[in-house]
């Protein structure tokens, strides 16, 4: 039994997640900006949580509830962002996390800084080949990592979180600016945010998101997942995808000068994987005249610099 002083370790765990919400939204004065009459805003979801940043909190945290206690498994990539989060918090809850790495062959060499710190928070690695990977939706194969990784029990988590818990969780972020913008933009990259963050905007109100992966599958798989969370379309939205640099944990030296810049205007410091190209992304947008004039547009600021 605990004293009466001391809290109980739920109330702790309780504590470590508790979040800072709704996060701020800051006007900035940019004259790439301004020259074209848009008023820029950062809403800083970055803010909501030193471990859970952005839209990681807003998608993880309706699954933790409903993983009730058991071992989180979740699939990414060796610099996915949402792995990282995933092993906090389970490291701050106390939980087991499984992650599934694409790339068999990375098991054989040294854990790049994402994984080391995955690891480092308790999360269980487990590697895959490339073709299995690609059908870890399967039942079949899902069924054979659960196997292979002793996890039958297992509360399975998606690719980057987006599923229709975690759409529903980002619908606040659509409700915390309605009436806020008239365009709101987020970098994009399984589209669960996305597809939250439209639902939650009021009528008016558009939402653009930025792809940071090469193709165009990203609005098939964002109308599903909101025909999944809510039975059809939501909102207005739509995706521009000519700013992906490459693809994923792509950041050519015109990127880096980018975010370097912006960070210095604005003593904000860039994430590299998303948010440098969501912002690049609207400097070239604003600059193109795709904003009409007086037009305020917000830039969900989604992760910082992984240190």
């Amino acid at each position: 039994m605990t004293s009466p002083d001391v809290p109980h370790p739920e109330a702790l765990r309780a504590a470590a997640l508790r979040p800072s919400l709704p996060s701020p939204l800051q006007e900035v004065e940019d004259e790439r900006f301004a020259q074209h009459g848009v008023r820029l805003l950062l809403k800083r979801d970055d803010l909501i949580h030193p471990d859970l940043v952005g839209n990681k909190w807003r998608k993880l945290a309706p699954n933790l509830r409903a993983a009730a206690g058991r071992t989180l498994l979740t699939f990414g990539g060796a610099y996915s962002n949402h792995l990282r989060a995933t092993a906090a918090a389970g490291r701050l809850l106390g939980t087991d996390t499984i992650g599934v790495v694409r790339g068999q062959e990375l098991a054989d060499r040294p854990l790049n800084p994402s994984l080391a710190r995955c690891a480092a928070d308790g999360m269980r690695l487990h590697f895959v080949d490339r073709s299995t990977y690609r059908r870890t939706s399967e039942p079949e194969t899902l069924a054979g990592i659960l196997r292979a990784t002793g996890a039958q029990d297992a509360y399975v988590v998606p690719e980057g979180g987006s599923n229709s818990l975690a759409v529903h969780g980002c619908r606040a972020l659509g409700e915390e600016l309605r009436g806020r913008a008239d365009v709101i933009a987020v970098a994009c990259g399984t589209g669960g945010t996305l597809a939250g963050l439209a639902a939650g905007l009021a009528p008016g109100q558009r939402a653009l998101g930025i792809p940071v992966l090469k193709g165009d599958f990203l609005t098939a798989d964002t109308a599903a997942l909101q025909r999944r969370a809510f039975g059809a379309r939501r909102g207005d939205w739509s995706l521009d995808t000519r700013f992906h640099f490459g693809g994923y944990a792509r950041t050519p030296a015109e990127l880096e000068a980018f975010a370097d810049d912006f960070g210095a205007r604005h003593g904000l410091p860039v994430e590299r994987l998303y948010v440098a190209k969501l912002l690049y992304g609207l400097v070239a947008l604003a600059e193109q005249g795709a904003f009409t004039r007086g037009t305020t547009l917000a830039a969900v600021i989604t992760g910082t610099p992984f240190a």
